[in-house]
């Protein structure tokens, strides 16, 4: 057999055992509330060919054998044992069999103890205070998260009226979008009780402009999360009025919140929210994307100062042909100019990395692409550095630290901004771009801007309610040496 043929039978082979795979993921979520991934990327939806491609990533990111086979069988295994509600780390669980020496059932029967009995937690009520960009993406998560114990529960949206075919342009934009191609699965409308229907769900759509005066019981609606994606208020007193609508119990706000609201980025500071914060912001998409890399840095070499460099895509708020904003050059063509803008993130980084405090400054160039921008951080640390040692340690913090649902890295010489839309991490590490000389040390940081972010939304809103299940095996620790 040559080797052509050879690498076709082996293709063919991955691919029957990853279908295989595809039942057991399934049936593990809908019958036992089990989330599976391979070093946080999930498994669930993925096709055959994209449960082999997921395999190869992650086993030339990690370093290390990660054979399908032996995935299949533990997904086999984990399913024979029904453990309770959790999130699973089948790469993790992999090695971790085969450095155990023990038989595979008694492996899992000892570190999915935890999760054995764990129970979903109670379903929270979640309305969308707003429909733009990040509020259709926030809802295509959360409608492909119902089902199987999920712990959000998508509700309602509230807009303003736009047209008389208002109900049947919104479910078209959330079907269809030019950037994240079309939704997976079916949008209807039952425009008779102005609702639209995503994949079985039910979404009833409020009509109103004023946040303080809905009844959100009288759709059934109680001890709501709102999720304010309009940008329209930043402030308690503002983001308050929310709370004056029956049925609310909390607000998440989509963009910088001002003091003395708590700016969460999630895997940072998500641990300070407690049971009395009833208005939270998930800060902005930039300081998502810059601030788990800078914690990452200044935990193993020390920042002593640095600049962010954001080239970011442009965004609603700027003129799709020159026209008049109040904002400076923002009224300038933004898909015909880079725009040099300011930009608040280095700042912000501090609320969620209070010991970087005064050390960063930002600034921004807008430009002509719709998603994922870039963040170049120039920073001055106090532990000398090379390239090589750098890019190993994120490396191995994007696989096995409690950041990895944060952080990516990749390493190719082809890479573009459009490689990165749809990634579900806040901020992917570009390791060729990377440039170390002794206390000088440049990071480029890919970022979807929309998606990414949205993930990292909906991860505060996991932590609000109470929803996330327990992780096994517990994420380590990650430190230069290993």
């Amino acid at each position: 057999m040559n080797d052509s043929a050879a690498h076709r039978d082996d293709w063919t082979e991955s691919e029957e055992l990853a279908e295989r795979m595809i039942p057991l993921i399934g049936a593990l979520r809908r019958e036992h509330d089990v989330v599976t991934s391979l070093h946080g990327h999930r498994l669930l939806g993925l096709s055959a060919t994209g449960l082999v491609e997921v395999h190869e990533r992650v086993a030339q990111l990690g370093h290390e054998r990660l054979p399908i086979e032996d995935s299949l069988a533990v997904l086999e295994a984990i399913h024979a044992l029904a453990p309770g509600a959790s999130s699973l780390d089948v790469a993790r669980l992999v090695a971790g069999h085969a450095e155990s020496g023990q038989p595979l059932e008694a492996y899992l029967a000892d570190v999915l103890a935890p999760a054995m009995g764990a129970v979903a937690a109670e379903a929270t009520d979640v309305v969308l205070y707003g429909f733009g960009r990040i509020g259709r993406l926030l809802a295509r998560i959360l409608i492909a998260h119902t089902g199987g114990g999920s712990g959000l529960r998508l509700r309602a949206i509230v807009v303003r009226r736009g047209a008389e075919n208002d109900l049947v342009k919104r479910a078209s934009l959330l079907l269809r979008d030019s950037v994240h191609g079309r939704f997976a699965g079916s949008v209807t409308v039952d425009e008779d009780a102005e609702q639209i229907i995503a994949n079985g769900t039910r979404i009833q759509v409020i009509y109103s402009d004023d946040p303080a005066t809905i009844d959100y019981n009288a759709h059934g609606i109680h001890d709501a999360i709102v999720v304010d994606n309009t940008g329209r208020w930043r402030d308690e007193a503002g983001l308050s009025q929310h709370l004056q609508s029956k049925g609310v119990a909390r607000v998440l706000l989509t963009a910088p919140g001002k003091s003395p609201l708590k700016n969460i980025v999630h895997g940072i500071n998500d641990d300070t929210i407690a049971d009395s914060d009833r208005i939270i912001s998930a800060a902005s998409c930039t300081t998502n994307a810059i601030t788990p890399v800078l914690a990452a840095i200044d935990e193993a070499y020390g920042v002593v100062k640095g600049h962010v460099e954001t080239v970011h895509s442009f965004t609603n708020d700027q003129n799709l042909i020159d026209n008049f904003h109040k904002g400076d050059r923002r009224g300038r063509s933004a898909v015909l100019n880079m725009v040099i803008t300011e930009t608040g993130a280095a700042k912000a980084v501090a609320k969620a990395l209070p010991q970087l405090e005064g050390k960063l400054t930002g600034s921004s160039i807008r430009v002509p692409t719709p998603d994922v921008s870039l963040a170049v951080l120039h920073l001055t640390i106090e532990r000398p550095a090379t390239k090589d040692e750098v890019n190993d340690y994120l490396r191995r913090v994007s696989l096995h630290s409690k950041l990895r649902q944060q952080i990516d890295y990749v390493e190719s010489p082809d890479v573009v901004s459009t490689d990165f839309v749809g990634s579900h991490r806040a901020g992917i590490v570009d390791g060729l771009a990377t440039i170390a000389d002794e206390d000088t040390l440049i990071l480029y940081v890919w970022y979807d801007n929309e998606f990414g972010y949205s993930c990292q939304v909906i991860r505060v809103l996991e932590v609000m309610a109470g929803s996330h299940p327990i992780v096994l095996p517990e994420r380590r620790e990650v430190t230069l040496q290993g």
